[in-house]
């Protein structure tokens, strides 16, 4: 069984860099796919450089055209059994490969998350390895002493030759913070513990994401309308026919951070139209609501927080009752989403939904 390596990168060339030493040196190399979305900084000298370490096809798009549109072109040159979509922002430690590659060999259809950890030191750094500053975050990095600054940077040395001393300095959860330390935790403890809750679609992630490349293309791929939550989306649909969400344990990733360019699903809702017009459930309305609840401050009420993963199922049940419609209302920003056939199942929705361009 083979894996196919998706990479999805814009404008983050020495991250990707990064990214592409840690694809090196797997204990079990893949075939990597590297989608160049409209980049415009050395991400082709990135590239070329890395050819000459791994198996490596590009995929060249002249004008962005965004996550979903990246990744399904990403895998269309596939030829792997099994497709792993990461950033071009993120380390895959050591054993990454190996171990969604094993969490396939089953044979029975699942949806991948590995873990995800964060490097907090990165975020204030245009360049990881050198330690330059981010444009706007000169004077901070100047007033760093020289020691701290060199604990701050990643090198391509140690992705190599000392990837233990990465992982000794990373925190879980994807961005730092309470709260998306929290959702982690959430996600990964539903996976491991509640292997027959029903929206464990919600664990998806966005990046350490594996799926069957026969059962991402039946799907449609990711729907090129959503640059938000679509792994979720993708999620949903892959569950409703019969696949398992899982957790692959020790499949680590490790991001590395950045001030700009994060997509907060709270203040960008957008996705939430899209999403709901496609899958008009209860869980989907609920996922702003249970996100919401984990901030500090939380604009919502202790009552009315959803603490869990088992917890949103029962919401979106309605064993309750409570009017979760007035509770978005106190979330600034959300859109009105209508009530469309709320007792109908995911799976049913699911099939009617027609799949996401893939052309």
């Amino acid at each position: 069984m083979r894996v196919s390596v998706v990479v999805r990168s814009k404008d983050e060339a020495p991250r990707l860099r990064l990214c592409l030493a840690a694809l090196a040196r797997q204990t079990v190399l893949p075939e990597v796919i590297v989608v160049n979305d409209g980049s415009s900084d050395a991400t082709s000298a990135v590239l070329d450089e890395a050819a000459d370490s791994l198996p490596l096809t590009i995929v060249e798009h002249a004008v962005p055209r965004g996550r979903s549109a990246a990744s399904n072109a990403g895998a269309r040159r596939a030829s792997g059994d099994v497709l792993l979509f990461l950033d071009g922002d993120t380390l895959a430690a050591p054993e990454h490969v190996r171990r969604h590659r094993d969490a396939h060999a089953t044979g029975s259809p699942v949806v991948g998350r590995g873990e995800n950890f964060h490097l907090r030191g990165t975020r204030f750094l245009l360049d990881p390895e050198s330690g330059s500053p981010f444009p706007g975050e000169e004077a901070r990095v100047a007033c760093l002493a020289e020691v701290e600054l060199e604990r701050m940077r990643v090198t391509h040395r140690q992705v190599i030759e000392d990837f233990a001393s990465i992982e000794r300095r990373a925190q879980p959860g994807i961005y730092p913070g309470a709260g998306p330390r929290r959702l982690y935790e959430l996600e990964m403890d539903a996976l491991s513990n509640h292997p027959d809750c029903s929206v464990l679609w919600a664990a998806s992630s966005g990046s350490n994401l594996s799926v069957a490349t026969e059962d991402f293309l039946r799907a449609g791929g990711f729907h090129e309308g959503l640059e938000n939550n679509e792994h979720r989306e993708l999620a949903l649909r892959l569950c409703a026919e019969g696949a398992r969400m899982v957790a692959v344990d020790g499949a680590r990733t490790y991001h590395l951070t950045h001030r700009i360019g994060w997509r907060d699903p709270l203040s960008e809702a957008e996705w939430e139209r899209v999403f709901y017009d496609a899958h008009p459930i209860a869980a989907v309305k609920l996922l702003a609501v249970f996100w919401a609840g984990l901030a500090a401050p939380s604009p919502i009420p202790a009552e009315a927080r959803i603490d869990s993963l088992p917890h949103l199922e029962a919401a979106a049940r309605g064993d309750n009752g409570i009017d979760y419609d007035a509770v978005r209302r106190m979330i600034p920003g959300l859109p009105v989403l209508d009530d469309r056939n709320p007792s109908e199942s995911g799976r049913d929705i699911a099939q009617r939904s027609p799949a996401a361009p893939f052309a």
